[in-house]
């Protein structure tokens, strides 16, 4: 069944076109063009009057940790490894399937309201088997929203043991997870080793050599903090982005998480090997890693897409909020108000995550997923309305999203999530997080 979705505004080609339609069919645009041609041409489509809104792609949240929105407000306004080891380390233990599921759920349903239509969930509280990781894909698939689940392959011996595997099992069970999502439009299973901090060179370049097996990008955390490149340095005699080359990864499926502390010769180095970076400004900020030379990165022809970490390291979990975070910190840090433009970061946080996770996702053409979200051009937030798409990225408050689409299913409706009721995902993790409160502080 087609649908004709007429808006005052759509954001296509670049720009926002009035008096535009998009012709929606299985899932897909099948055409987005002039209103007037596209009523006659679909006479029969099924029609939504977006009266006083506009039409936008849906955002593409390129690295999440869901499970993490379960301890947001824990351990907060501390150093780097005192947050971990207070929040991550301390929880994950009680973690359960059904725990996890639960977080998934509250994640995800929380981003759908904010505009995120496509996740990318780097998951590691594996438990020993593939349970776990299968909790989160059913939260998506009960939700609607598009998942990658970049699982994650971790071998430290220092991290809890719900998070580690050996080479062999994260590889055999992450094959097995891929093959049983082939061609799922919804689900994307892409390989994840965690970081040179936390993942073994054999690790590492098991998760590469995986990604090549199954075609499909690898995620890495690289040089989020100043003590994972002074302990490369240490172990190996190399920074983190030269340790990565000569483990010989394949850094133009490289998905790197960061990249804070880099050199310029490391900065040239993932341009030349067209690597992508999933940046997350506001847990940078959040955790005081420090500032990504985006402006840097993007010269030297690196791929930068927008994340927005966990929720306990944020703690919003909004992809328009790195947007507007992402523009603000290059502006001051670089003391240049010119360094990036708020149509560079509207690009990372849509087209640009979608094609660095390999996902016909974040722009409104034909061909493209049916994913796209309705803003109330009357909101507060967006006037005055002359030039909407800085409205968009610096003013612009979840209050103003209304209807969210993924995949030509409507998941929001004026504000309102449609699929799971928010008061039983409400109840849901007021209940687990209680229970967690009592068991980590008796144990």
């Amino acid at each position: 069944m087609k649908a004709l979705y007429k808006a005052d505004l759509v954001y296509s080609g670049g720009k926002f076109q009035p008096d535009f339609a998009v012709c929606t069919e299985e899932g897909l645009i099948i055409e987005a063009g002039a209103r007037l041609a596209l009523e006659a041409k679909y006479p029969n489509a099924t029609v939504y009057n977006w009266n006083g809104k506009a039409l936008l792609p849906g955002t593409v949240n390129a690295h999440n940790h869901s499970f993490q929105s379960l301890l947001r407000g824990i351990a907060v306004d501390q150093p780097f490894l005192e947050w971990r080891d207070r929040a991550l380390y301390r929880y994950t233990p009680f973690l359960d399937e059904e725990a996890i599921y639960t977080g998934a759920l509250f994640a995800f349903a929380e981003m759908l309201k904010y505009g995120v239509t496509t996740v990318c969930d780097f998951f590691y509280v594996h438990n020993g088997g593939t349970a776990c990781d299968e909790a989160v894909i059913r939260a998506a698939e009960d939700l609607g929203i598009r998942l990658v689940l970049a699982r994650t392959l971790y071998d430290w011996s220092g991290a809890p043991a719900a998070y580690r595997e050996t080479v062999e099992e994260a590889v055999s069970r992450t094959r097995l997870l891929a093959a049983k999502y082939q061609g799922n439009q919804m689900v994307s299973i892409h390989p994840a080793p965690h970081s040179p901090h936390a993942a073994s060179p054999e690790m590492i370049k098991a998760g590469s050599r995986l990604a090549e097996e199954l075609d499909t990008p690898f995620h890495i955390h690289v040089a989020e903090e100043r003590f994972e490149v002074e302990e490369t340095l240490a172990k190996y005699g190399l920074r983190t982005v030269p340790y990565l080359n000569r483990l010989g990864v394949a850094f133009g499926r490289m998905i790197a998480v960061h990249l804070v502390w880099l050199e310029p010769d490391e900065i040239a180095l993932l341009g030349a090997k067209g690597a992508g970076l999933a940046y997350c400004p506001s847990s940078n900020m959040f955790l005081a890693d420090g500032v990504t030379d985006i402006p840097g990165l993007l010269k030297a022809g690196v791929r930068v897409s927008l994340g927005t970490d966990g929720a306990c390291s944020n703690n919003r979990i909004s992809v328009f909020e790195e947007m507007r975070m992402c523009s603000l910190l290059q502006k001051v840090n670089r003391l240049d108000g010119t360094c990036i433009r708020a149509e560079q970061v509207f690009h990372m946080g849509t087209r640009a995550g979608g094609e660095l996770l390999r996902l016909p996702v974040g722009e409104i053409a034909a061909g493209m997923a049916a994913d796209f979200l309705s803003v109330d051009l009357g909101d507060l937030s967006l006037l005055p309305g002359g030039a909407v798409l800085p409205q968009v990225v610096y003013s612009m408050q979840p209050t103003a999203i209304r209807d969210v689409v993924v995949g030509g299913r409507t998941i929001v409706q004026d504000g309102r999530l449609q699929t799971v009721r928010e008061s039983e995902i409400a109840r849901r993790v007021n209940e687990l997080c209680g229970d967690l409160s009592r068991r980590a502080s008796s144990g």
